[in-house]
């Protein structure tokens, strides 16, 4: 027989007259209002044993800092222990009659699930409470929206939630034409195209092709500043770990920063100076978080490019939380999944001034950096920013080449790779000082051989 246990975050009220009372009052006061009321959510998680429960505790609780995020009342929390979600409506039939209760009680206004609903589970679920029901992924997708403000942004989440939508089409057509009607429902800004499959599959390949439009241009602005040697430090994280603020400390440019989770949709790249006097750019990125829409990151894919082709990441990590070290596998789970290679990373522990004296975490060495920062403050930044240029430092050589004339490919392959400094012709030879990456000396013995001795 399947083990199944109800486990709810808040007691559920008996019906008596005076709540009913109350909710009458509190539905004919929601009538009454000119003003948009935030919808009145009831969040669901479910998991497999009591070793799970502490983790779908945290999940759910970061699933109402998630519907906080999209404008919605979090009015009740509840888990179900099930050896596996039932297939017609994720949970138990009895907790779909408990929830139908708690439903009419709190006159909640929405389901939220804490895992991906099949289309068949989402209008059995709607049918039997009579609520509406959307899950994580629509949850999360419904933020993006939101947020996003420039037009790569706004891009991407529409070909996140059209390639969301295209399995789900049916039944969905009513929520399709009524845009903005509700958290899960704000649609990419397509009506009446989006109802016929073929056309949807249209709209989804025309936004590929403008990706693509954006994913060709990056790479040249990422040609260009190879040439230049100028080297690439992208911000990875968890979603609220601070690398907005770490961003802004680093760089002296004001960026949108909130304690929310994605505050900060849209990337951001900027090229400064390090007080050792090497240009740098770096670029902020969105935010991880466990059970990320796979949606999310093939649409990302040309944001998250700027990772895989940085010299040097920043995984930043917001130490003060409990679970911080499962934090930072999500994260290194998504930089698997996008194909980040090899490439060099500081670990940057924020967040220390949330820390008690004595309580910062032993962390063990690594073959990575391991800085202990604040960026809010300010304490630690000097070591972060002496272990960037370290790390650099490594990674971008300048030096001084002599060439005979007869050698031009390889001068014009130099000006193409490197940073060029100073270029002086004699009777005899072109002495060229520049600066460029070791690892490209280091594949061309050619141009290396004609290095000047000290």
């Amino acid at each position: 027989m399947m083990k199944e246990r109800e486990d709810s975050a808040e007691t559920s009220l008996p019906i008596q007259q005076e709540e009913n009372e109350a909710g009458e009052a509190r539905r004919g006061a929601r009538t009454r209002s000119t003003q948009p009321q935030p919808e009145r959510a009831i969040l669901i998680g479910v998991y497999r044993s009591g070793r799970e429960r502490g983790a779908a505790q945290d999940s759910l609780e970061e699933l109402e800092a998630l519907a906080t995020a999209a404008g919605a009342v979090t009015i009740l929390k509840t888990l179900q222990e099930r050896d596996r979600p039932d297939p017609g409506r994720f949970i138990g039939k009895g907790k779909v009659e408990m929830v139908k209760s708690q439903v009419a009680e709190q006159t909640a206004d929405l389901l939220i699930f804490d895992d991906n609903l099949t289309p068949r589970q989402k209008a059995n679920l709607e049918d039997e409470s009579h609520c509406r029901v959307i899950d994580r992924t629509q949850l999360i997708l419904d933020i993006f929206a939101k947020r996003a403000q420039t037009r790569e942004g706004k891009l991407q989440v529409e070909l996140a939630q059209l390639k969301y939508l295209l399995p789900r089409l049916t039944g969905f057509g009513v929520e399709l034409s009524r845009l903005g009607g509700g958290i899960g429902t704000r649609g990419p800004g397509e009506t009446k195209l989006e109802v016929d499959r073929r056309r949807l599959k249209r709209r989804i390949q025309l936004l590929d092709d403008e990706m693509d439009k954006v994913r060709r241009t990056r790479l040249l602005h990422r040609e260009r500043r190879k040439q230049h040697a100028i080297p690439a430090v992208a911000l990875v994280g968890y979603t609220n770990a601070g690398k907005s603020t770490l961003f802004t400390r680093i760089t002296q440019v004001e960026t949108f920063v909130g304690d929310q989770l994605f505050a900060t949709l849209d990337p951001l790249l900027r090229r400064t100076r390090l007080p050792q006097g090497q240009e740098v750019d770096f670029s902020d990125t969105v935010g991880f978080i466990k059970k990320l829409p796979h949606e999310l990151v093939m649409a990302f894919r040309a944001t998250l490019e700027e990772v895989n082709e940085a010299d040097l990441l920043l995984h930043v990590v917001d130490v003060s939380q409990e679970r911080y070290k499962e934090q930072m596998l999500a994260v290194d789970q998504v930089l698997t999944e996008i194909g980040t290679p090899d490439i060099p990373r500081i670990h940057v522990f924020n967040k220390i001034d949330r820390l008690t004296a004595g309580a910062r975490p032993a962390i063990e060495e690594s073959r990575e950096y391991t800085v202990f920062v604040s960026a809010l403050t300010g304490e630690g930044m000097d070591t972060l920013i002496r272990a960037i240029a370290d790390q650099l430092e490594s990674r971008v050589r300048r030096a001084c080449f002599e060439f005979p004339y007869d050698k031009g490919d390889l001068v014009a392959w130099l000006h193409s790779k490197g940073k060029i400094l100073n270029e002086k012709y004699t009777d005899t030879a072109i002495h060229i000082e520049a600066d460029i990456a070791q690892s490209l000396l280091d594949t061309h013995p050619d141009v290396a051989a004609h290095l000047k001795k000290a």
